[in-house]
């Protein structure tokens, strides 16, 4: 498991019961190196909406947690923030709370439309991967194929 995606998930388990306690949920939790700095970026989502307000309490609350545990060797940036309305999607429940939105994907390799990119209203989502309707046409995509996925909003 690669040093990021170890200590990403460390993290997650420490801090999604006191972010669930304020009434958030954790969209995701990224630990990467930008240049030569390292930024833990941790997104939270609820029903009412993020604000600053809410990412400022979220922030104060989990800090305690994460340097209490020290799971980083590393000096850090802590981020907290919201997914925004044009939200990665990474995991099987981001497809499935997002069924019903337009969405665009990209595939690691053209599929057998020889195509390697869609936007579409996502229909279904399942443990496995997704079904999309694209220009009157379902597709079915495995999440192992899928490079980059987002909500996309036209504005």
């Amino acid at each position: 498991m690669a040093k990021n995606t170890g200590i990403a998930s460390t993290v997650e388990s420490l801090v999604t019961p006191k972010i669930n306690e304020l009434g958030f949920s954790v969209w995701d939790v990224e630990y990467v190196k930008e240049g030569a700095e390292w930024y833990l970026r941790i997104t939270i989502d609820s029903p009412n909406g993020v604000d600053l307000e809410s990412c400022e309490t979220v922030h104060r609350a989990i800090e305690e947690i994460i340097d209490k545990a020290d799971p980083i060797e590393d000096f850090y940036y802590l981020e907290v923030s919201s997914p925004g309305i044009e939200r990665t999607l990474k995991k099987p429940e981001h497809f499935s709370v997002c069924i019903g939105e337009t969405v665009e994907i990209r595939l690691f390799a053209p599929d057998k439309n020889c195509k390697k990119s869609y936007r579409g209203v996502l229909s279904a989502a399942n443990e496995s991967g997704i079904e999309l309707e694209s220009e009157g046409t379902l597709i079915n995509v495995e999440y192992s194929a899928i490079a980059k996925a987002s909500t996309y909003f036209e504005f």
